[in-house]
């Protein structure tokens, strides 16, 4: 039987191991993950590795060679523990496997928000103002609790409007 091994990459070269690597004919799993992140002033959804810089290799069958790994481009190098290989047990892929999301093959990273957090608008009519998240409603709208006028208000809001204060 044949095992599972941890590479590690160039920088953002993730995607280009794995794909050499397949071609080469080694089995191999790059966990990816979606994350909602602000640029300029947007909440973007991304697909990121969700070990930057490792991915897990299996060879084919025990008389694959994996010794052409280390030059393969994208790869840096195989993780090492006194000098022999690192093995990553097939419990641990499988269990990385289930958590995926089935449509997308991806993990999903959970809201940035908690309930009871406080978070302040940066955007919108209550811009500077601060509220407390109570409750993500979708992908796009959360409900805050904010206080107007002596008494908190209920309010579906914007994800975009919303930063944790710093």
């Amino acid at each position: 039987m044949s095992h599972w091994y941890t590479i590690f990459c160039k920088p953002r070269g993730e995607a280009t191991a794995e794909g050499n690597l397949q071609h080469q004919g080694y089995s191999v799993y790059l966990p990816r993950m979606q994350i909602r992140r602000r640029r300029a002033g947007k909440w973007v959804d991304s697909v990121e590795p969700l070990f930057p810089r490792y991915l897990f290799l299996k060879p084919r069958d025990v008389a694959q060679s994996i010794a052409p790994v280390r030059s393969t481009p994208g790869v840096s190098d195989l993780v090492r523990f006194g000098g022999q290989p690192a093995l990553v047990s097939e419990t641990l892929i499988e269990a990385l496997l289930a958590r995926q999301d089935p449509d997308s093959g991806t993990h999903v990273q959970r809201t940035a928000f908690k309930p009871g957090a406080r978070v302040k608008f940066i955007d919108g009519p209550f811009v500077g103002l601060e509220g407390i998240f109570s409750l993500e409603l979708g992908m796009e709208r959360a409900l805050v609790l904010l206080d107007l006028l002596g008494k908190m208000n209920k309010l579906k809001v914007s994800r975009d409007w919303l930063a944790l204060p710093v």
